[in-house]
């Protein structure tokens, strides 16, 4: 699914790929990883265990992208069942915390905080776009002088493409 995102008046298009099943298929998840900007780490919080799973899956992230200030939000899922809750509220909240990461609760039978987990997301992956550009500015100055004066020259690291 590509989504258009408006945020500070910056346009980004932004995949966002569900990868709920690819357990058995452990390349594409690796691949996702791999290529992801951003992640939204969905635990239910009718199930303790989803919870648990979490910490494995962000040290995978972590693992493969060979970084740990991947924009990351938390999201215990299922907030319209309180009454058959397993996971509670300051347990997850403070898991969030240890792992520098804004945690949500959503529903997404009744839309609960559904836009706002992925606006969040999208900050992050702008302020950390933001980061980049101003760090490679003086890179594309460079880039756009030796054009200017007919010298060949390459630019790297200023691409970011991905060829799958």
């Amino acid at each position: 699914m590509i989504q258009l995102s408006r945020i500070h008046t910056a346009h980004k298009y932004r995949s966002i790929l569900d990868t709920a099943g690819t357990e058995q298929f452990v390349a594409m998840r690796d691949l996702y990883m791999k290529t992801g900007q951003g992640f939204l780490l969905v635990f239910s919080i009718t199930s303790d265990s989803s919870l648990t799973e979490l910490a494995s899956l962000r040290k995978e992230i972590i693992r493969i992208k060979d970084d740990d200030t991947v924009p990351i939000v938390i999201v215990g899922n299922k907030s319209d069942l309180e009454d058959q809750r397993e996971v509670p509220r300051a347990r997850a909240f403070a898991i969030s915390q240890d792992w520098g990461s804004p945690y949500y609760e959503a529903s997404a039978r009744t839309r609960t905080n559904v836009d706002e987990v992925f606006i969040d997301l999208c900050r992050q992956m702008l302020r950390r776009d933001d980061i980049y550009e101003a760090d490679h500015a003086e890179e594309r100055l460079n880039v756009r002088r030796r054009r200017k004066s007919g010298r060949k020259g390459r630019s790297s690291g200023l691409q970011r493409c991905v060829i799958l």
